[in-house]
């Protein structure tokens, strides 16, 4: 039987291969936010938010090192939650898999409910049905073999990735006269309220909106353990994967500053459609909408999975119940990815019978939780590195400046939720996520007491 639990090892066949895994790392990471949510974040710092841009990447760099060096000395534990689990014990353990399990879980709704909106100027349906039809549609994906999932987040991400290739070299060009009258840059970058026009304080109140759209590199570690190298393939992936991630969205953004004048993007629409009218670029509306279609599925696409997966890790451990586990011939966890799409179809609704109660507040209490999961990373990296030092086995751990630069990152990120703090319009989302943390870790220690 298909549904049955399956004791087999997984059939080599039908894990991902090589070339899934490095597309779901670098192209997994690139969605709508940064083809559409990015003209909110311009809109709210000017061009300082390169600064934001560079920030959050140097973190995602710095985590990705980090989560390499430790899944390199110590192969096999599983997804980065169960490294945060061996450093800090079971609660931050608990805390960490349920964090990411509900950021994606709303991710996924999100995402349903973005793609049902474009698809609204092709097929007239209303919103809800066009959003459950999105989430069953991968939902069936999903269920087939890994490589069925690998071979779709593959051609949806190179679309993606060419997109941004071909709109770099194309303003490229643009900018340096080849084609079109040409354009000022630099009254375009400092002509209009200068590098910062709304202050320092706006640059690091926009970070978490940022790395909402920059974050998901992790999303290639959990893949790489369904390829025939596991090992081999995370070391390869969190070696390049955040340098060459902060250098697509520096470079795609930076073109948009450089074409557009900042003040005329409007929130909400895509700086990219703008930049490409202003080069003249024919059909730019229907391009975008295309492309963005295409990140979506593939953000909805990842959401699944990795919903599922550390779903199935949280049932393996005994902090989900143990029937979670469960996977098909396939090696598929069916009904770990049957809840997480009925928890995400569940917040796709919210966003459309309340939108201004229920879904905003799901928003605000995931929107800064992913900063609580990296500081997790980051700190089980120094427990990690020195239980491994002191036992003489630290040749694998070669990230300079420790721990310095780990303590440094964890300033950073507290600093971020203190600016946050004094944004009026990013400070419920910070009160929420750090409620939502403290949330899960009181669920971990009730559920320890109980055990």
């Amino acid at each position: 039987m298909v549904d049955q639990e399956s004791t087999q090892a997984p059939v080599q066949s039908a894990g991902l291969r090589n070339r899934h895994i490095a597309m779901i790392a670098l192209g997994g990471i690139i969605g709508a936010g940064l083809f559409v949510g990015s003209s909110a974040a311009i809109a709210a710092t000017g061009p300082a938010i390169l600064l934001a841009f560079l920030a959050v990447g140097i973190l995602v760099i710095l985590v990705m090192r980090m989560l390499g060096e430790m899944v390199t000395a110590n192969p096999g534990r599983g997804s980065f939650v169960e490294y945060i689990r061996a450093a800090h014990g079971d609660r931050l353990g608990f805390t960490a898999g349920w964090l990411y399990w509900f950021f994606w879980v709303v991710v996924l709704g999100s995402e349903a409910i973005a793609g049902a909106i474009l698809l609204q100027d092709w097929v007239a349906l209303p919103v809800w049905v066009l959003s459950i039809a999105l989430i069953v549609l991968l939902k069936l994906v999903n269920f087939a073999a890994p490589r069925v999932f690998g071979e779709c987040e593959f051609w949806l991400s190179m679309i993606k990735v060419l997109s941004i290739v071909a709109f770099i070299s194309a303003a490229l060009l643009y900018v340096f006269h080849v084609f079109g009258p040409g354009v000022p840059v630099r009254e375009n970058l400092l002509g209009h309220g200068g590098f910062f026009p709304h202050g320092f304080v706006a640059v690091l109140s926009i970070i978490p909106t940022i790395l909402f759209t920059m974050m998901g590199s992790e999303i290639a570690t959990v893949a790489a353990a369904e390829s025939p190298e596991p090992g081999r393939n995370v070391a390869r992936v969190t070696r390049s994967i955040g340098t060459r991630v902060t250098l697509f969205y520096l470079a795609s953004v930076a073109m948009i500053l450089m074409v557009v004048p900042w003040p005329s993007i409007v929130p909400g629409r895509s700086p990219f459609v703008a930049a490409m009218d202003v080069m003249g670029i024919p059909g730019a509306g229907l391009l975008m909408r295309i492309v963005v279609l295409s990140a979506v599925l593939s953000c909805l696409n990842s959401s699944m999975y990795i919903t599922s997966r550390i779903l199935t890790e949280l049932a393996g451990v005994g902090d989900a119940p143990a029937i979670l586990a469960r996977k098909s011939t396939t090696q598929t966890p069916r009904l770990a990815i049957t809840v997480s799409s009925l928890a995400g179809t569940l917040v796709a609704f919210s966003s459309i019978l309340a939108p201004n109660t229920i879904f905003a507040f799901l928003l605000n209490c995931s929107g800064g939780v992913i900063l609580v999961v990296y500081c997790l990373i980051v700190s089980a990296y120094v427990q990690a590195r020195h239980r491994a030092e002191k036992s003489g086995q630290g040749e694998g751990y070669n990230l300079p400046l420790f721990p310095a630069c780990n303590y440094a990152t964890l300033v950073a990120v507290a600093f971020v939720f203190i600016a946050m703090m004094f944004n009026s319009a990013e400070r419920m989302t910070a009160v929420a996520s750090l409620g939502t943390a403290v949330f899960f870790f009181l669920l971990a220690s009730v559920k320890n007491k109980r055990a």
